[in-house]
């Protein structure tokens, strides 16, 4: 594993300011699709760990882009397949739930990690735990509120709202207190990208990123 900076890759992702999870994706297209959401202001950008050849593709991506993306594993559930991304060349790891291994074996290589939380009580044993941000998920079930309660009396818990996140909503989570968002489908159009409508998925990327920048200023 290539030596970390984990101040500097947070800074990374929130910078990026948007979170592209990509699930069930194309080897032959990730590039292309990575290149078009880079394109669009996304570079940070998830491949989850349940996606066949996840492995190869987070080394791929991570091997084309330099510092111009920061690439991760999503839905990882333990500290094996934490580790396994991390040999693979992830830069940080993402989980639906909160798994204490999966945060100490991040915590022991110096990788970003984010465990999936839901309630207040759970956001505060991630961040103790040693998570650099925690993954309020599904966002969609208590939407921008539910982070705002959230981040009232933890202001210092770093959240990414994931699950449910559109171009409806990514600018009221924002204002809502979340650090960054976390988008999938209504990110990237695996029709759009198995049609070649790249542009498309530049377009949709930037959307994202000027609700985001917008919500910021």
């Amino acid at each position: 594993m290539p030596a970390v900076d984990r101040h500097r890759d947070v800074q990374r992702i929130v910078d990026s300011g948007v979170v592209a999870v990509l699930r069930g994706a194309d080897a032959d297209l990730v590039i292309e699709v990575a290149e078009a959401l880079r394109d669009g202001g996304v570079t940070a950008i998830e491949i989850t760990a349940d996606t066949p050849g996840a492995m190869d593709m987070i080394g791929e991506v991570a091997g084309s882009f330099g510092e111009e993306v920061i690439v991760g594993a999503g839905t990882v559930l333990d500290g094996a397949t934490a580790r396994s991304a991390l040999l693979a060349g992830a830069e940080f790891v993402v989980s639906p739930t909160l798994d204490e291994g999966v945060v100490e074996t991040c915590n022991r290589y110096g990788t970003v990690v984010a465990p999936g939380v839901f309630t207040p009580t759970e956001a505060l044993r991630g961040y103790e735990a040693g998570a650099d941000m925690v993954k309020v998920f599904p966002a969609s079930t208590g939407g921008p509120g539910h982070v705002k309660s959230i981040k009232g009396p933890l202001p210092q818990v770093p959240i990414m709202p994931t699950g449910g996140v559109g171009l409806d909503n990514a600018a009221d989570f924002i204002e809502a207190g979340a650090d960054v968002v976390g988008a999938g489908s209504a990110l990237v159009d695996d029709e759009a990208a198995e049609s070649g409508a790249f542009d498309e998925i530049t377009e949709t990327a930037r959307r994202f990123t000027e609700a985001v920048e917008g919500a910021r200023e």
